[in-house]
Order: C-alpha cells, then sequence, then structure tokens
C-alpha cells in the first residue's frame, strides 16, 4: 500500500487560473478535495476578472476551496513580506499571489501549486518545499484516470488559446519532457 501524506495545495493566480479559464476547476476538487487554499492576494488577483471570481466565489460555497488570510504578524506574514514588499539580501520582489503561496506553504507544510518557476524556483528550492503546476495536476489526472491523454492535450491547448504559459506546446510533449 502506498503511503502519502495528505497535504494542503497553495495556489497561485497562473495556476489555478489555468484551470478556471476552461472551466476545469472539477478537476482540482475532484483530486485534491479539503486540500485547495488561495491566499487572499490570489484572491485579489482574480478577482480583477468577474468570471474567475464568481467561479471562485463558488468554489468557495461549495467548500471546494478555502480564501486565507495572511494575518499581519504571523509567521507567514514575516515570510511573505520578505518576498514581496521588502526582501533582504538583494533578493528581487516577487508576485504576491507567488509569495503568499510560497509563505503559506512553508509555514503550514503544504504544496505550492505555480506555473512562474522562473520566480520562484530559487525560493522553493531555499525554503525545501514542494512544488506542483499545471502539467503536474493534468498528469495526476490522467494517472487516476479521471481524463484521457487525448482530453489533457485538449485542456492544454485550450489553456494556451487563453494565453497561459504551460513549458510544452502540449500535454503530450509535456509528457514526454517532464514525466
Amino acid at each position: 500500500m502506498e503511503h502519502t501524506l495528505i497535504k494542503s495545495l497553495f495556489f497561485d493566480t497562473d495556476c489555478i487560473s489555468a484551470f478556471l479559464w476552461v472551466k476545469k476547476e472539477w478537476l482540482l476538487h475532484t483530486l485534491y478535495p479539503g486540500r485547495i487554499i488561495l491566499p487572499k492576494p490570489v484572491y485579489g488577483e482574480i478577482s480583477k476578472v468577474d468570471h474567475l471570481k464568481a467561479q471562485v466565489d463558488s468554489m468557495n460555497a461549495s467548500k471546494h476551496l478555502t480564501i486565507e488570510e495572511i494575518l499581519v504578524g504571523s509567521a507567514e506574514f514575516e515570510i511573505y513580506n520578505s518576498l514581496a514588499i521588502s526582501p533582504t539580501g538583494g533578493q528581487k520582489i516577487i508576485g504576491r499571489g507567488e509569495a503568499a503561496s510560497i509563505a503559506f506553504a512553508k509555514v503550514r507544510a503544504g504544496i505550492v501549486a505555480s506555473n512562474n518557476l522562473k520566480d520562484i524556483s530559487n525560493y522553493i528550492r531555499e525554503f525545501n518545499l514542494e512544488h506542483v503546476t499545471t502539467g503536474d495536476i493534468l498528469y495526476e489526472a490522467l494517472k487516476k484516470r479521471i481524463i484521457t491523454e487525448s482530453q489533457g492535450n485538449m485542456i492544454w491547448s485550450r489553456m494556451i488559446s487563453k494565453r497561459r504559459k504551460l513549458g510544452a506546446h502540449t500535454f503530450s510533449e509535456f509528457l514526454k519532457v517532464y514525466t
């Protein structure tokens, strides 16, 4: 029997948006029931697009995700502040959504869900965090027979048409290169 820890996934804007734009958020709550956390800064970014906000509000109302506030003075706030507001030691400021996801994942021993590897990979290594991308999530859906490779390619294509940056031209290419 495979033994795995049940960890929360802390989504940044680009990763959850990939699923929201193509109306495939059901994949997330099928794969990660009760484990999807959206930091409040991510919710703020998503709220700029009415239909994405409505989808997230619906997921929140049906308990498919939780929106978490970063409290001033908390351990999460200290990390968030050092990444997004006032970095130390010449570090580059990263987006508030990415910073919030990293801060929550670090403090709460969770997983960062982000496609923005360029901005966050140093912090993923520095904080020794687990990390998944949209491709990894679709691959997990494939392994669990929730989608087929063909369906994965259709979803991937629609995500790219919505200007999502996924690192490969097709899902099949992702599978060859990244798995």
